[in-house]
């Protein structure tokens, strides 16, 4: 705890309106506040991170997010649309990050716990990267919308100079992990295999699944995965509503994915 403790560890919080899926939702209402409203909260609860940031991006469309951040006090960053590393390394940069934080702004049901296993386990093992899963075509272990990615700002920077691919780009990690042995890392699994459950907000029907969970929760925001999982399997009616839904791969890429030359990123105290 204590070697955490001396490092400035910065949750970076990914969010934008332009989904392909779902247009806007990380600003859609969930229990009476907008989804990236509970990830923002939720990740805040993690005893070992020391600031929470919205990374947007400088497209005009995401000018909501940058007002409710303004409004609600977040700290935000604006960078590139699709070059996603590039606007967490300049994000990770601004705000002097030791420890790098992944989350992404359509899970409002990360956990707060979970964050800090995943912190703990990077520092205990003095990896480069850590993870609570890694996407398709690696298993997982933990429900889709759980997920946590930590690493180091030395393995950020590195791959910010060394990835060239696009889903390297787009996907911020996956250079770390990719190929066994480039980096050091360690996965976190859970103690069975709930990674059929689907708690991401990516579609229509997920958010209509998270909604009803969250209701059968009575609209609380401080439950843990567990109580979680615990309503969702004795109401198997939830798990129906987004059954039929594919589950990007990481090599998915934006069609509009084009890295350019574009500014560094933006923010305003």
């Amino acid at each position: 705890m204590s070697v955490g403790m001396a490092l400035n560890i910065v949750a970076i919080l990914q969010a934008r309106m332009g989904s392909s899926r779902l247009p806007g939702k990380v600003m859609l209402d969930l229990a009476g506040r907008p989804v990236l409203a509970w990830v923002v909260e939720r990740t805040r609860r993690a005893h070992w991170v020391n600031q929470v940031v919205v990374a947007t991006t400088l497209d005009p469309a995401d000018q909501p997010i940058v007002a409710f951040c303004q409004e609600r006090g977040y700290p935000w960053w604006r960078g590139h649309p699709y070059d996603v590393l590039d606007r967490f390394y300049q994000a990770a940069r601004h705000f002097k990050a030791d420890i790098i934080v992944r989350v992404t702004a359509d899970c409002p049901l990360v956990d707060p716990q979970l964050i800090d296993a995943t912190i703990g386990a990077l520092l205990r093992e003095k990896a480069d990267f850590a993870a609570n899963r890694l996407p398709p075509p690696w298993r997982r272990t933990y429900p889709i919308g759980l997920d946590v990615e930590v690493c180091t700002f030395a393995a950020l920077e590195q791959a910010w100079r060394e990835a060239r691919a696009p889903h390297h780009r787009e996907h911020v990690m996956p250079y770390l992990y990719e190929i066994p042995g480039r980096f050091h890392t360690v996965i976190l699994d859970a103690e069975a295999d709930y990674g059929q459950v689907r708690w991401t907000v990516d579609t229509p029907q997920d958010l209509e699944a998270v909604r009803q969970l969250v209701a059968l929760l009575g609209g609380r925001d401080d439950f843990t995965w567990r109580e979680a999982l615990a309503i969702w399997q004795a109401h198997p009616e939830l798990a129906a509503l987004n059954a039929q839904i594919n589950h990007h791969t990481y090599k998915d890429v934006d069609a509009r994915f084009n890295p350019g030359a574009a500014p560094h990123g933006e923010n305003t105290p």
